[in-house]
């Protein structure tokens, strides 16, 4: 396997964040470059009667990007090591966003995080990495929450 490119997939959760350490250490590995990816999921728009869209909405998407941005940051500066690190921020569905990020970029791995649920939540919300895994075009690894690594 000839590793390059390799999207991690990061929210701001300890499950991504374990991806993230894993994702780093695959690339130091293969002396691939990384790049992080950060969905921004849409926020339902409120409209006004005027037919414009809130200005809530807009304030919430550019507090949106910039949080975002700063999670890619923080976890480039916290595992990366000097490993050169795009960031990818783009608004849409976690899955979607996942996957077009990669295509684009041309992954030759994506890295991804999972809480692990089941049961009921997991059947009422479906899994994003698992949505991923299936409608990838490249290998991805998950990393379960419960792995230690």
């Amino acid at each position: 396997m000839n590793l390059q490119k390799i999207l991690i997939a990061v929210d701001n959760s300890t499950c991504s964040e374990k991806a993230a350490k894993t994702g780093y250490e695959l690339a130091k590995t293969f002396n691939a470059e990384v790049a992080l990816v950060n969905i921004i999921e849409p926020m339902p728009a409120t409209i006004n009667q005027d037919l414009t869209l809130a200005p809530v909405f807009l304030e919430s998407y550019d507090n949106s990007e910039e949080n975002s941005h700063q999670l890619l940051k923080e976890m480039e500066d916290t595992y990366g090591n000097g490993i050169k690190t795009t960031y990818l921020s783009v608004v849409d569905t976690a899955a979607h966003g996942i996957i077009q990020q990669s295509d684009e970029w041309g992954s030759d791995l994506i890295v991804i995080g999972t809480y692990g649920r089941t049961g009921l939540y997991h059947f009422l919300m479906g899994s994003v990495a698992e949505h991923v895994a299936r409608k990838s075009a490249c290998p991805v690894l998950i990393i379960p929450n419960k792995a230690e690594v």
